[in-house]
C-alpha cells in the first residue's frame, strides 16, 4: 500500500500590492466592509492599475462579505477601467460560524454555508446567462469540492437583503443594549448548572400562535415587540425594493416569525454563548460595519419613501458609537 501526502504551502504576502505580481483566476475578499476606514476599490487598487492591468486580465472578484450594495464600489471601478466589458463580481450571503479569539487565532464551528450570485448593476433579473452560470460555477464547484454547502441564486440582491435583515436588527440591538442576545431571550435563572425552567412561568412574548422566550417579563412586553416592529420595517423596505413573485410578497409575516423563532431558539439555550460579530467588534474597540448593515438599509428606505423611524433611530445612535470607535482606532 502506498500513501501520498500532498502539502499545500500557500504564498503569504504582506500586502495586496505584494500579491499583485501574477495573474489570478479569482480574487476572494473576506474582510469586513467598513468604508469609513477603507473602501474596497482602494483596498484592491493594486489590481486596478498599472503594472497589473498592463500585464494581466482582470480576475473574477468574489466578495464573501456582509452588507447591502457592498459590491457597487468595486463594480464601478471595474466598469471605469473597461467600459465595454461587464465586470465579473460575485456577491454572497455567508453563513459561517467563526470568531477571532485574538490577533492570530480564529475559531471555526462545524458549519459553513454560502449563497452565491453574480452581482449586476440592475436588480430583479431572475435568471442567469450561460456566461454568468460559468462565472458562478468557476468558484462554486471548487468550494463544493472542499465540503462547503453552496447554493447558487440568479438574483443575489434578494438573498443578501434577507440575510441583512438579521444583521441590521439583532446585531445593533446588542450593541445599543451592551448585552448579548441571551440577555434578550434567556432568563438569568437558566444556566448550564440549572437548565430546567418551568415553561408555564417562563417569560415570553406572543405574536398570534408564535411564542418567543424572553429574558424577563418587561423584555417580553417591550423589547421583543420593539424588535418585531424593526423587523417589520426592514421587510417593508424589502417588499418595496423587490417586486412580489408569483408566490406573493418576498418578505412576509412568516419571515419575521421565522427569524425570531430561529434566533430565540439558539439564544435561549443554557449552553448558548454566541455573540453577534458587531458586538464583539465594539467590545474589542474595533470599528463596526454600521454603514453597510444599517446605514445602507436606511438610505434605501428613505429613497423609496418607506417610513422606518425605528431603523433611523438605530442608525442615529450607532453612528455615534462608530465615531468614538474610529477616534480610538
Amino acid at each position: 500500500m502506498h500513501w501520498f501526502l500532498t502539502l499545500l504551502k500557500p504564498t503569504v504576502c504582506a500586502s495586496v500590492a505584494e500579491a499583485a505580481d501574477r495573474s489570478y483566476s479569482h480574487v476572494i475578499l473576506t474582510t469586513k466592509v467598513i468604508p469609513d476606514v477603507e473602501k474596497t476599490s482602494k483596498l484592491l487598487s493594486p489590481f486596478l492599475k498599472p503594472p497589473y492591468i498592463n500585464k494581466f486580465t482582470q480576475p473574477i472578484y468574489v466578495l464573501l462579505q456582509n452588507g447591502l450594495n457592498i459590491e457597487v464600489d468595486l463594480w464601478n471601478a471595474l466598469r471605469e477601467l473597461n467600459p465595454v466589458e461587464e465586470p465579473k463580481v460575485i456577491g454572497a450571503s455567508v453563513f459561517v460560524g467563526t470568531r477571532r479569539l485574538d490577533k492570530t487565532t480564529v475559531e471555526h464551528s462545524y458549519f459553513d454555508r454560502l449563497q452565491l450570485g453574480v452581482y449586476r448593476s440592475t436588480q430583479n433579473v431572475l435568471s442567469n446567462t450561460p456566461e454568468e452560470t460559468a462565472t458562478i460555477n468557476s468558484i462554486g464547484d471548487i468550494l463544493k469540492a472542499g465540503g462547503t454547502d453552496v447554493t447558487v441564486f440568479p438574483e443575489i440582491h434578494r438573498v443578501k437583503f434577507e440575510k441583512n435583515i438579521w444583521n441590521a436588527v439583532f446585531g445593533p440591538a446588542t450593541v445599543l443594549a451592551k448585552s448579548p442576545l441571551q440577555s434578550i431571550f434567556r432568563p438569568p435563572q437558566i444556566t448550564i448548572d440549572n437548565p430546567e425552567f418551568d415553561p408555564a412561568t417562563m417569560p415570553h412574548a406572543k405574536f398570534g400562535d408564535l411564542i418567543i422566550p424572553a429574558g424577563s417579563q418587561p423584555i417580553a412586553e417591550n423589547t421583543i415587540p420593539f424588535i418585531y416592529d424593526i423587523l417589520k420595517e426592514a421587510c417593508t423596505v424589502g417588499n418595496t425594493l423587490f417586486p412580489p413573485t408569483e408566490d406573493g410578497p418576498v418578505f412576509t409575516e412568516e419571515t419575521i416569525h421565522g427569524i425570531l423563532q430561529r434566533t430565540s431558539a439558539i439564544a435561549s439555550k443554557p449552553t448558548s454563548t454566541e455573540r453577534p460579530s458587531i458586538l464583539v467588534d465594539v467590545e474589542s474597540q474595533r470599528p463596526m460595519e454600521v454603514e453597510v448593515l444599517v446605514g445602507e438599509l436606511v438610505r434605501i428606505g428613505r429613497k423609496l419613501n418607506v417610513p422606518i423611524p425605528r431603523l433611523e433611530a438605530f442608525y442615529a445612535m450607532l453612528i455615534v458609537t462608530q465615531s468614538e470607535l474610529l477616534r480610538k482606532s
